[in-house]
């Protein structure tokens, strides 16, 4: 073995054995490594090969390096699949993922001037307003406003959201939902999504509008939520004859 294959085999294994740690537990998300001095020391290696390891592991995500503070074991990333139209919860549930959700807020309210136009309703008009709050590895990740216009709002407001997905609630009202128009974008967190959010205000989050319809394309919900970056990515699987993504610049 050359000295070049031995140092790559020594810092490839070093990566092997603290990534087996993190997954099976040993350093729990957001906990912090051991100083880079006492791992190289304790893996018998130099800072370089140690940083090598360390650089392996932050490119897997499983790890990130705060600088002046330490390296830290990384949040678990929940996917948000693009290729179905499931609630976001039973999106993630489907994936084997604990999500749990508070809601933060229920009732009719007039509609604001934004939702009226993507609901295609009446300036005056009311509608349901239900503030939910999705947490996943023990802390909030999520924060999402649904308006849900009338007569299928009254259909559906007592249900119990923390155990019921609006989605589902909905199929039971008789309301088949057909498709829904989607867009994600990069943003700063506002004050509001915030205080639910424990995170300050100016976070980098990623924001969902998605408008669903029935299936004589009435639109039925407007959704609004607030993911928080560090909690959550976005992937799919792309075919040649499968999902279709349209890129375009934020506004």
């Amino acid at each position: 073995m050359t000295p070049d294959a031995g140092h790559e085999a020594r810092y490839r294994a070093i990566a092997a054995d603290l990534a087996a740690k993190i997954r099976s537990g040993h350093y729990a998300p957001g906990e912090a490594l051991p100083p880079q001095r006492e791992l190289s020391a304790s893996y018998g290696v130099t800072l370089m090969t140690l940083r090598q390891a360390l650089r392996e592991l932050s490119d897997e995500r499983l790890i990130v390096q705060q600088p002046g503070r330490g390296t830290f074991v990384a949040p678990p990333h929940l996917a948000y699949q693009l290729d179905s139209l499931r609630s976001l919860v039973d999106d993630l549930r489907k994936q084997g993922h604990d999500v749990r959700t508070a809601v933060a807020g229920r009732a009719v309210r007039r509609v604001p001037a934004r939702i009226v136009a993507e609901l295609r309703l009446r300036p005056g008009d009311t509608a349901l307003r239900l503030e939910r709050v999705r947490e996943f590895a023990g802390r909030p990740a999520v924060h999402q406003v649904s308006w849900v216009r009338r007569p299928m709002a009254d259909q559906v407001r007592d249900r119990d959201f923390t155990a019921v997905s609006l989605y589902t609630a909905l199929a039971d009202a008789g309301v088949t939902v057909a498709r829904a128009s989607e867009v994600v974008r990069p943003g700063l967190l506002d004050s509001a999504a915030a205080r639910h959010l424990h995170e300050p205000q100016g976070s980098p989050v990623l924001v969902s509008t998605r408008i669903t319809y029935t299936l004589d394309a009435t639109p039925v919900v407007s959704d609004h939520a607030t993911i928080l970056g560090s909690m959550m990515e976005i992937r799919t699987e792309r075919a040649a004859t499968g999902l279709s993504l349209t890129w375009g610049a934020t506004s």
